[in-house]
């Protein structure tokens, strides 16, 4: 006959075991590998990219990438964004967060997209690059231009 202090000795041992193994077994949640962080983006330079799952969400199934360009007061700026692969649109953002101007689909009939604007105010721009819709991205090609203003 076992003596039943040596039992409740023994269920308690079972049950620490038995508690411990599970702590090990849970994982700390991972915290976001990948921090905010806009690529700099200087006017006249076009760059060649790759929108994919690993940038913003949207919240409407498909995804972001999100640059920076310093603009002041009174440029007049275009933003052409390019792909083959997906339906563009893109977004500027101001330095406090409201948006500038957005455009999905130029004038030529594509899906690219061609959004021109005046800057009203000296900053740093979030030109956003995205996929319209549930598109999930691919290649593309942005450029930021300065217009000149003609002469009279």
């Amino acid at each position: 006959m076992v003596n039943k202090f040596v039992l409740a000795w023994y269920y308690t041992c079972l049950i620490f075991v038995s508690i411990s193994t599970i702590g090990l077994k849970t994982l700390p949640a991972k915290a976001q590998l990948k921090l905010y962080s806009p690529v700099p983006l200087s006017s006249e330079q076009e760059i060649t990219d790759n929108l994919s799952e690993e940038d913003i969400p949207t919240g409407e199934g498909g995804f972001a990438r999100d640059y920076y360009i310093d603009l002041r007061k009174g440029d007049q700026v275009a933003v052409d964004l390019v792909s083959d692969d997906f339906d563009t649109m893109v977004m500027l953002i101001g330095a406090d967060g409201t948006k500038v101007g957005e455009n999905d689909d130029g004038t030529d009939g594509s899906t690219n997209s061609l959004l021109f604007t005046r800057i009203e105010e000296n900053g740093r721009y979030i030109v956003r690059v995205r996929a319209f819709g549930e598109t999930s991205g691919g290649k593309f090609r942005l450029k930021v231009s300065r217009l000149k203003a003609i002469k009279k």
